[in-house]
Parts: structure tokens; sequence; C-alpha cells
């Protein structure tokens, strides 16, 4: 972990974020007008590494905003790539240790609430983990001060007010909802479908609930923004693929993409995040 930030450190030198963001699958950025201060490929990152998944280009950028520093992670590791933490655990790392105050975790998922249609976006609200293991299992010592973190509010009331505020100015019809994270990599069954639905799921995806368990231990805020890509197993009348995937995060890029931006741009700058820098 500490070679990672080294790593990042020598390749954007003077960079001192407030916010960082993972892009998952379907968004893109940067913005027009951002300043790029520094990048490196996931590949030169210790413990990081390339992603395997497409959609996933693995870059990671610095940018210099008007109000401030922002780390963007062009892409994501799953667990399922490797079965293994350490590379959905960098990324928070190094939020952490470049300073921080919080991370915006995106991805796309399949809707199961009957609103919940591909193009939607959805603030995520809550989560459930049914991955069937948690990353801070062996850790939780070294990502927190207690060995039981508590998630009852996970997602920031502040941030996700700005998603909501930003949303409204830009006139998207925003969701809130209850995203679960099942392992993956293939899709889930109509059966587990309806039991993720009785559970009090809303979208159902492969990633960000276990980078929520460990930002929110190392005291980081949290929000989470899906893409709806497709209606969830046996709900939609057609087979899911990994293009229809990406084919919804294309045909959605532009609004997107711009308000992701607004969203950044305001959370660099809030108050709530200029609190004393980390070390």
């Amino acid at each position: 972990m500490e070679e990672a930030a080294r790593a990042v450190r020598e390749q954007c030198p003077g960079v001192r974020p407030r916010v960082a963001v993972i892009l998952g699958s379907g968004w893109t950025l940067p913005a027009e007008g951002w300043t790029e201060r520094g990048a490196i490929p996931y590949h030169r990152i210790p413990g990081l590494g390339a992603p395997s998944v497409s959609g996933h280009p693995g870059r990671l950028a610095a940018f210099g905003l008007p109000a401030g520093d922002l780390l963007v992670f062009q892409g994501r590791r799953h667990w399922y790539e490797a079965a293994d933490w350490n590379p959905v655990a960098v990324p928070i790392h190094l939020a952490r240790r470049l300073g921080c105050r919080a991370v915006v975790l995106t991805n796309a998922a399949g809707g199961i609430r009957a609103d919940l249609e591909p193009g939607r976006l959805m603030i995520i609200e809550d989560h459930l983990n049914a991955v069937g293991w948690n990353p801070l299992v062996g850790n939780s010592d070294w990502w927190s001060e207690t060995p039981f973190p508590d998630l009852s509010e996970t997602y920031d009331a502040t941030l996700r007010e700005i998603l909501s505020a930003v949303g409204r100015e830009r006139g998207l019809d925003l969701a809130g909802g209850v995203y679960a994270a099942v392992s993956g990599p293939s899709y889930e069954t109509p059966a587990e479908i309806r039991a993720l639905r009785n559970l009090g799921a809303d979208a159902v995806g492969m990633s960000t609930v276990p980078e929520a368990i460990l930002a929110r231990a190392a005291g980081l805020k949290v929000a989470g923004l899906t893409l709806i890509s497709n209606r969830a197993a046996g709900l939609g009348g057609r087979r899911l693929t990994h293009e229809e995937v990406l084919q919804t995060g294309r045909q959605s890029a532009g609004r997107v993409t711009a308000f992701l931006a607004a969203v950044l741009e305001r959370m660099v700058g809030h108050p709530a995040l200029r609190a004393e820098e980390r070390t």
C-alpha cells in the first residue's frame, strides 16, 4: 500500500486532492476545462494492476479544478478478477493517504425496482453486501480505529444532497435506492433477483459495496451513484450481456458526464471537505 502511494506521488507531484472518484462501467471523465496534473496507468501502481474488464481503461489521473484537486480512477478492479481484496483496497488507500476527505463510487447496475429503467441514475442511499465476504476480514485493525466500524450511515447525507441538488438544477429525474453487491462474474439468476428484491434491493451489481466499507472504515465520506444499464435477470425479457451495459453508458455519456463533473466540482469546493489535511 505504501509503495502504491509513493508511485502515485512521484507521477503526480504536489497534488493535494480533496475528493476521489472511481469510475465504473459506462462512466467517463474528465470534463472540459480541467487541468491534468499527472497520471499513471494502473499496471504501474503496486498492488493494483490492469483491469481485465472492457470499459475500464485502468488509469489514475489527478486534475486541478478551480476549487482544488481531484483524483479520478478511470476504471476499477473487481474482486472476481483475482479473488483478492488488494486491488479493490488500493484506490481507497491512495485516496486516504493523498489527503482526500471523500470518495464518489460510480457503477452500472441492473434495475430491480419497477421504475429503474435503463439510462436512469440512482443515488445510493444504502446497500446490501451479498458478495459473501467482507474486505475488512483480517484487516480491520489496519483500516479503522475499531474492529467493528459503524455502517449505519455509510452514504453521507451532505454528499447525497449535493447529488440531488445538482440533479434538480439540470432537470434530471434522479432516483434513490438500495444497491446490492454480488460477487460476479456471472449475472444473477431470476430466483436470486426475486430474493434480493424481497430483501429490499432496488438495483444489483458487482462492485461498490466493498469500496464503501473500506472507505467508511478509513474515515472517508462516501457517495454512491448508479447508472441503470439494464433490467435485472428475469425482468427485461432478454439475455444479459456486458455489451448492453457499455451501450447504455455510451448512450447516456453526454448527460451523465456533465452531471458527474458538476457534482465533483461542487464537492471539491464544499466547506465540509475543507477540513484539515490528512497526513
